[in-house]
């Protein structure tokens, strides 16, 4: 077949075709180059029709077709910036919403519904949402004649399912008037008249699908956790579909934790294969293959894991994420299929991730179904077939607990990852009693190694360099450059910090580093990612500092004072720290940093080398050693209270200059709704934090790590559609749920 630049020269007579053949093709290639163009020109042409309309146009033709039919742009969110860069068209997303724009007209013919708020929460912001009356739940004197018996009934103290759902979204009893406006900024009320609430969940549902629960043999054999770390998960929803676009979304519709009463009423809605929780066993003659039947299970209180279920029935609790067997009844291979939420796609997880590996490359499949059942099997046969480029891909959300020991031989790649939508465990136990058990891995010139989508927990992982490091006497003769075109990257992983997880999410071993870095010449990178503490261990002396980048992602050395990035026993990592859009909870001590940006720093960071690179919009605590800093916190929030005490006079003691910056230091200090890894709130902003924090960054976004959320510019843009299609006389309100 012709190529498609060849139909030009096709078109030519025959005679002209033969002397160009004669003469070497010049007039061929030169029509070639023109047909290049012509398809270039013709493709710009398609793509012209499909920009008139707004399922198919391009990003930058969304505002122009919003336009055409009188869209706003909401400019409280903020304006739109630069198309060039992939974070900037992200956030041109969030500020004009493709959803919202097509959805507009169909908007309009439908203000002043309630149904269509919710639709605003989903199309706008993209947060799942449940909109309430409030005027329902007033406790008012009813007309004979007109009876309301299920609307604002007062507190029946026997009724625990309506207690259970007091002052949230599902809310049925009555409550006396509150007259502060909802959409307060100060103390909103909510129970008025004129008051309609948006309940928004800003956390996702994530799923688990068949992995193995965890044993909690301190508890007894027969205790099970759903999360393979041991600690409690509050279960979620699988969100359901609404059946009717106008009926407002109940607790199916939405992303909302599981209730212990809600499970038992409604266990069929919530139990089996494809739904929010499933538990596979060998046990009570059961296939292991299908789940439990819904008959066998009982909705129970774990907490104190006193409760021993009946023979052939198995004890769940959703709220902590539990399940109990009886005790002369004991399962085998028990897995679960189970909903957790949390914030963004980060970490190891079963979401859609871009797979990243080189254009031709030898791949290793593991699995039950696969060629391989362990990875040691599949590095076995790597070592043998030496390619030059390899994949090691784990298929399903398994344990895998072995010893890996990995030696990259120089020039090569090896890619370690999780299929798509697959969350693998590695689980690295004591396997020797006079020896460490990290996952080890032994670098060499020029080799690359890529984590990809694994969780890693028991053990950290250590990146070794050279066998024989370089100048050894016999060594062979290894330049600089050579052993610095290594690289080691890891992304959405999870080395789970302090080893694994309590019960109530506290660190096994907070003292223990989640990532070792030995004598490595080589560039780390960590992108979407949740790691422990960092420790760098290299050769001051006869080597430069090792570059490592750090983006939307979290350290964690589980507390303010303990490193985070460090190195053991000197002052500070033999590194040069490049970080962006990441959280770090602990103390930085690096040679130096490259560039920080966006970034919060709970502890206090200290650098060798000030002089180099520079930090721009982040927050680290006043006091540290750092190069220099541009538009930070508290930095900002000090200078112009200092300044406006000095304008306003001129004889003020430094002693209240003092007291006024440390008041503003400790307003602005970043505030999170949870600290600990393993809980769904983790790393989050609490509503509380200052808005220099969540609307700190270069772009007016949050700081840290879920910079990329663009959370203020989705409310800002939530909060003025609200305004615009509330029904007439009414005040709407934003509640968040998560």
């Amino acid at each position: 077949m012709n190529e498609p630049n060849d139909r030009l020269y096709d078109l030519l007579p025959a005679i002209y075709r033969i002397r160009d053949a004669d003469e070497g093709y010049p007039l061929k290639a030169l029509l070639d180059v023109i047909g290049e163009q012509v398809a270039v020109v013709e493709e710009d042409i398609r793509q012209l029709y499909d920009n008139w309309f707004v399922e198919t146009a391009q990003d930058w033709a969304v505002p122009y077709i919003g336009d055409l039919i009188g869209y706003q742009l909401v400019h409280e969110a903020g304006e739109p910036g630069e198309v060039r860069s992939a974070q900037g068209r992200a956030r041109n997303k969030i500020l004009i919403p493709r959803r919202e724009v097509a959805n507009t007209i169909r908007y309009r013919r439908r203000k002043g519904t309630l149904a269509v708020l919710e639709e605003l929460a989903r199309d706008v912001a993209g947060w799942p949402a449940r909109a309430v009356e409030f005027y329902r739940l007033l406790g008012w004197t009813q007309a004979i004649n007109h009876l309301h018996s299920a609307r604002g009934r007062t507190v029946d103290l026997r009724n625990g399912d309506a207690l259970d759902l007091l002052d949230g979204p599902f809310d049925r009893l009555a409550h006396t008037v509150d007259v502060r406006r909802i959409h307060s900024s100060l103390t909103p009320g909510r129970a008025n008249i004129p008051s309609v609430g948006l309940f928004v969940w800003r956390l996702k549902s994530y799923s688990v699908t068949k992995t193995p629960a965890y044993c909690l043999e301190q508890a007894g054999p027969h205790c099970f956790t759903f999360s393979v770390l041991g600690q409690d998960t509050p279960l979620v929803v699988a969100p359901q579909p609404e059946s009717d676009p106008v009926a407002i979304a109940g607790e199916l519709n939405l992303p909302a934790a599981i209730r212990r009463r809600a499970f038992e009423r409604w266990m069929d809605l919530y139990y089996g294969e494809g739904r929010s929780l499933a538990i596979y066993a060998a046990w009570a003659k059961q296939d292991p293959n299908q789940p439990l039947p819904a008959s066998a299970l009982i909705a129970a209180d774990l907490s104190q894991w006193s409760y021993v279920p009946p023979r052939n029935r198995v004890a769940v609790d959703p709220v902590l994420g539990r399940m109990a067997f009886p005790p002369k009844q004991l399962p085998k291979k028990v897995r679960v299929s189970y909903r957790y939420a949390f914030s963004a796609d980060m970490g190891g997880g079963e979401y859609d991730r871009p797979l990243a590996q080189p254009a031709s490359y030898r791949l290793y499949r593991v699995g039950e179904a696969e060629a391989f059942q362990r990875i040691g099997e599949a590095l076995r046969q790597w070592q043998q077939d030496q390619p030059e480029d390899a994949v090691i891909e784990l298929a399903e959300s398994s344990v895998y607990v072995e010893p890996l020991t990995i030696v990259l031989p120089e020039g090569q790649s090896l890619q370690l990852r999780a299929a798509s939508r697959v969350r693998p465990i590695i689980r690295l136990i004591d396997w020797q009693t006079d020896q460490p058990d990290a996952l080890r891995v032994i670098m060499n010139a020029r080799s690359r190694l890529m984590l990809d989508g694994l969780m890693i927990t028991g053990r950290a992982v250590q990146i070794h360099g050279p066998a024989r490091e370089y100048g050894e006497e016999g060594a062979d003769e290894v330049t600089v450059a050579d052993i610095c075109a290594a690289e080691v990257t890891i992304r959405h992983c999870t080395l789970v910090p302090g080893w694994g997880l309590d019960n109530d999410c506290a660190p096994v071993r907070p003292a223990e580093p989640s990532l070792e870095l030995i004598n490595v010449r080589a560039r780390v990178a960590i992108e979407h990612s949740i790691v422990g503490t960092i420790q760098v261990s290299e050769d001051e002396v006869r080597s430069e500092p090792i570059p490592i980048a750090i983006a939307d992602s979290i350290v964690d050395a589980m507390d303010t004072g303990r490193e985070a990035i460090g190195a053991p026993g000197y002052p500070v990592a033999h590194a040069v720290l490049t970080i962006q859009r990441t959280t770090v909870f602990g103390i930085v001590q690096v040679h130096a940093i490259a560039l920080a940006e966006n970034c919060i720093f709970t502890g206090c960071m200290n650098v060798a080398r000030r002089q180099i690179g520079c930090m721009r919009f982040c927050y680290v605590p006043t006091g540290c050693r750092t190069p220099k800093r541009y538009h930070c916190q508290p930095d900002l929030v000090q200078q112009a209270i200092e300044a406006g005490l000095r304008a306003e006079n001129a004889g003020v003691s430094q002693a209240s200059v003092d007291a006024a910056r440390a008041r503003e230091s400790e307003r602005v200090r970043p505030q999170f709704s949870s600290e600990r890894y393993g809980t769904p709130t983790y790393a989050q902003l609490a509503q509380t934090c200052a808005d220099e924090i969540t609307r700190g960054a270069d772009d007016e976004a949050e700081l840290g790590v879920y910079h990329d959320l663009f959370q203020p510019q989705r409310a800002a843009n939530l909060r003025a559609r609200l305004n615009e299609y509330t029904p007439a006389g009414m005040n709407v309100g934003i509640i968040f749920v998560s």
